[in-house]
Formats: structure tokens, C-alpha cells, sequence
């Protein structure tokens, strides 16, 4: 343990929303704490006073703009975050992840966080300010380094899984289809930051062919993690069974002894694994849990793009510090700031907060997608995109492009709508199609045409061979879509809008339209694909 260093704090002003708190002095102090060779900078804040406390954790790699920082100024910004913690009786333990901000190595993303993770716990276990309550706090990846340390010690009481998913398949692909919108870039971005390395970035690098060419072709240098990654676009290989592959974070909703907060939004990047880690919570664990989701996107915050509800943000329904709220409730310390055992939730256009079980829509109503058929060419060289990631990648729920500007994409709109309708749950749709060539996706947009325009809605994406295992080129067959779920009103006189191509090359990368393992296909067809509009049909689970 090295440079150590403590600093009092005795400004009195308040920083709570609740009139009952008492604004306490506490202390700051730094180490380096030693993890496999490398020193990890660390921040404790904790109450000046004599006593022991509980113990929040967090870990964080996004700290670029603290490498050239000192440790006091890194400190000044923590003091100023995290009082409210400390106001309430809390201790903070803040650690930059490996190679990230003030601490040693290099960052390869998931690598080191499972040992670095449980090397930061057992440190804290033998703390003289721990009082053997430990809570893993943080969202996204800084989410992600928790979960890593599973399965939990006794000691871990609590967890937030804010914006995050459990199953890291789902963060790497759609149905076999390898998400450059999510998991792509933020990679590219994140490995080996600190070191300020080269990296070939273009516009088309996610379309390079074979695409196990792309992390020596990016970073200049063989990287076997990301290889791993895209050479096991099939979820049943057993790579997804390793602890490269995440199975341990499998089991981070599953310890009957750890509550769970799930945070999410409906139109966040992680919301579908989120609903599977909810719906597999035992009957036991599920009533001293919550399910908290606001209507927005990843982090949940609004685009400016996007729509805007009144009271949508979290912090604007239950306050700035619901999180900490929700601890408190866990340590029998007040009453849950939303209900455990149910899922809270906006009710997205008829602009709402709600608690109930989620039960899915028992009802239904099945629209026939158009009339006919449609045909079109697609050409992997020259793929359609499409504005926001909806609930599968970065970009949430955006206004869409004006239609019919392209050849290769199919938009149909459904009749206006003769009664108010509210959707609740998943989504599905049927296309009856066929192709040309051997191998090829379909892609599948559900848009809400509301004031005139269309906001993005809902999207999935499907490939012939990973459905039906092998296909017959000009055979007509049948795939099936299933959206993830959300919760949303139709008002009467709205209309939906559903385009249908083979590709979204902003999220996605583009199906090659060969057959076989895409990351080794050194070639690439123009696919002639045909929807059979008239057999095929949009399914709406509503209340």
C-alpha cells in the first residue's frame, strides 16, 4: 500500500432532498492497491467518525480524463459526487478499473475484473471501517465489473444491476447476428485505451470479409479475446459456458441471500436480458427485489432526438438519490421507495408510472403485414440503415427517415387505429419469404406514426440458417420475430409503420449472403429476396 493520503471535510451546507439527514464530516483517503503486480488507485470516503460502516462499492474504467489528473484532484471530484453516500452513513470504496484513469496495466474489457473485483472486496473485508455489509453499485460496465465477481460472498447484501445484462451473448449478438452498434465499437473504443494505440478505424471496418480479419486489421495486433468473441455467434457453442464467455454472470441473480434492483429502460441496450434475469428470479428472491424501467435509452436519458415525457427519468419520479433509498430499505432503515416483488414501470404515451406484475398482454391482435408480395435486391456493399438502436443498440428510440428512399427496403403501413390500444409485453411477427442465394437475413422495423412522424419503435433481425439450420435457395418459408418486450399506447387515429429488409448496417454487420460461418466468408452476393406480404402477420399482445 502506497501514497496514502486523508483529508477532512467540514463544509456543513446540505446536499439532500431529505430533511432528516444530517450532513455529516467525513474523510478522504487514496491507496494503490496491489492486484496481480499492478497498482489499482482506490478512493475511501467514509465518515470522519469513529465507528464502522457499510460498505458501497464501485469500479470504473471510463476515467480518461483523470489520467493526467493528481490524486488530490481526482479526490476533489469524489468528495464532491459521493457525500450523499457518506451523508447517510455510508462508506465509499472508489477503484479505477486496470488500466484505466490513475491505476496501472491495460484495459482489455471483462479480463481482470472477476480477480481485481474479489481482490477489492477481500481488501475492504479487512478494513477497520467495514462493518460486513458490502453493496455493488454502478450501470453499464461499471455495472458489469460487479457481476463479474460472481457468484456473491455472504458478505455482498445487495446489488444494483442498473443498464446491464447478465447473459453477455446478448450484448455481443442478435440471434447470431454480431452487434457493431453495441458491442463493436464500444470494444474497439475501450481496448487498450490508456496506451493511446493506433487503431485502423473506417466506416466500413465491420463489413471487412473474412471479419475474424478485424481485430488484427483495427488494433495492428492479434487479439485472441475479441477473436473468441466473434468466431461463436451460435449460442448453444460451448465457448458461452466459459468464464470468457460469461458464465459465471449467469449466477449473479441467483443467490437467494442477494436482493436485486434491476434498472433499466425500455429502450436500453440491455432491456430483453433484463426481463430474462427478472422473470428467472426464484418466487424468494423476486419478493425482496424490485424492477425499476423508465421509458428512455441507455442510462436512461432522453435523446434530443427522440420523444420526450413528462416525469420519465427515475430520478424525476423517485428522486435524485433512489438508489441509496433503496439500500436504506434494504438495511431496514426506511420504507421501499417502490415495491418490492413487482415491476415499476412508465406506461410509454399514456405517460404514467405503474407497479403490477407485468403480466403480458392475454389478449392479441394479429395484423396482415400488406397485400401481395414485394421483392427486392440486397446488397451487402450497400446496406440500408436506419436512425436509433431502439432496445438492442446504442441510439435508443428515434425519429425514422421519411420513407420509400430506397429500393431495398419494404414499408407498409397498417390502417389507423379504430380504438385506443395498449401493448404490453413481446411483440411477434411471421414473414412468409424466400431468397436466391443460399444464406441471407431478413430485418424487421416496427415504427408508432404519432403527430405525422415516426418514431422507432421496435426491431429484430434473423437469419435463414440460424432459424431453420439449412435452406433451399427459392424455397418459401416462414421466420419468426420476436421483439423485446415493451409497454406502449396506440391511440386511436395512429398507425403503425413496419419496413422490412435484410439489414441494418449502423447496428448490425451485413449478412454476406453466403452460407457457412460468417466470420470466415471471403465473399459476397447480391441477394434477390421476396416477402409474401398477404401470409404474413404482426402479432400485438395488448392488455
Amino acid at each position: 500500500m502506497k501514497n496514502s493520503q486523508e483529508i477532512y471535510i467540514t463544509d456543513k451546507a446540505m446536499n439532500s432532498s431529505d430533511c432528516n439527514i444530517v450532513k455529516k464530516d467525513f474523510s478522504v483517503t487514496y491507496e494503490y492497491l496491489e492486484s496481480e503486480g499492478y497498482r489499482l488507485f482506490t478512493a475511501i470516503l467514509k465518515p470522519s467518525e469513529e465507528g464502522k460502516f457499510p460498505t458501497v462499492i464501485m469500479r470504473n474504467p471510463y476515467l480518461e480524463m483523470y489520467e493526467n489528473s493528481t490524486e488530490q484532484e481526482v479526490l476533489d471530484v469524489y468528495r464532491k459526487d459521493y457525500e450523499h453516500w457518506i451523508n447517510r452513513g455510508y462508506a465509499v470504496v472508489y477503484q479505477h478499473c486496470r488500466g484505466e484513469g490513475k491505476s496501472e496495466g491495460e484495459f482489455i474489457p471483462f479480463i481482470y475484473e472477476n480477480t481485481d473485483g474479489r481482490n477489492l472486496q477481500e481488501w475492504i473485508r479487512h478494513q477497520n471501517f467495514y462493518n460486513g455489509e458490502m453493496y455493488l453499485v454502478g450501470g453499464s460496465y461499471t455495472n458489469i465489473v460487479h457481476v463479474e465477481t460472481a457468484p456473491f460472498a455472504d458478505d455482498i447484501k445487495g446489488i444494483i444491476i442498473s443498464v446491464n445484462d447478465c447473459n453477455r451473448y446478448n450484448m455481443i449478438y442478435r440471434n447470431g447476428v454480431f452487434k457493431r452498434g453495441l458491442f463493436g465499437g464500444w470494444y474497439i473504443d475501450m481496448y487498450k485505451s490508456k496506451s493511446h494505440m493506433k487503431k485502423n478505424r473506417s466506416d466500413k471496418m465491420f463489413e471487412i470479409v473474412p471479419f475474424k480479419d478485424l481485430p488484427e486489421t483495427v488494433f495492428g495486433e492479434k487479439d485472441e479475446y475479441m477473436l473468441q468473441f466473434i468466431k461463436n455467434p451460435d449460442p448453444k457453442s460451448d465457448f458461452w459456458n466459459t468464464m470468457l464467455g460469461g458464465v459465471h454472470i449467469k449466477e449473479a441473480v441467483r443467490n437467494e441471500n442477494v436482493p436485486v434492483l434491476l434498472h433499466t429502460a425500455f429502450n436500453d441496450i440491455f432491456l430483453g436480458g433484463n426481463f430474462d434475469m427478472w422473470d428467472s428470479l426464484t418466487d424468494t428472491l423476486k419478493a425482496k427485489s424490485a424492477f425499476l424501467l423508465s421509458p428512455y435509452d441507455h442510462g436512461d436519458v432522453c435523446s434530443e432526438f427522440g420523444y420526450h415525457f413528462e416525469n420519465g427519468t427515475c430520478k424525476e419520479q423517485f428522486g435524485n438519490d433512489f438508489q441509496i433509498d433503496w439500500i436504506d430499505y434494504l438495511r431496514g432503515k426506511r420504507e421501499a421507495p417502490f415495491e418490492p416483488g413487482k415491476v415499476t414501470y412508465f406506461r410509454s404515451f399514456e405517460n404514467g408510472w405503474t407497479t403490477d406484475e407485468f403480466e403480458r398482454g392475454k389478449n392479441k391482435i394479429d395484423i396482415t403485414v400488406g397485400e401481395g408480395e414485394a421483392s427486392y435486391k440486397y446488397d451487402p456493399d450497400n446496406a440500408p440503415s436506419f436512425a436509433g438502436g431502439l432496445s438492442c443498440n446504442f441510439g435508443g428510440s428515434l425519429y425514422q427517415k421519411e420513407p420509400y428512399q430506397r429500393d431495398d427496403i419494404i414499408t407498409v403501413y397498417t390502417d389507423e387505429f379504430s380504438e385506443d390500444v395498449f401493448v404490453k409485453g413481446k411483440m411477434k411477427a411471421k414473414l412468409k419469404v424466400k431468397s436466391d442465394c443460399e444464406d441471407t437475413a431478413f430485418y424487421v422495423r416496427i415504427s408508432l406514426t404519432k403527430d405525422g412522424r415516426d418514431l422507432g419503435i421496435r426491431d429484430d433481425i434473423r437469419t435463414l440458417c440460424f432459424e431453420l439450420g439449412d435452406y433451399e435457395p427459392n424455397s418459401e418459408v416462414t421466420l419468426d420475430f420476436t421483439f423485446d418486450d415493451h409497454a406502449f399506447l396506440i391511440r386511436k387515429g395512429e398507425k403503425l409503420r413496419i419496413d422490412i429488409t435484410s439489414a441494418d448496417r449502423i447496428h448490425y454487420v451485413p449478412h454476406t449472403n453466403t452460407k457457412g460461418p460468417y466470420y470466415e466468408c471471403t465473399q459476397k452476393k447480391i441477394a434477390n429476396n421476396t416477402v409474401y406480404l398477404s401470409e404474413s402477420v404482426l402479432t400485438l399482445p395488448t392488455e
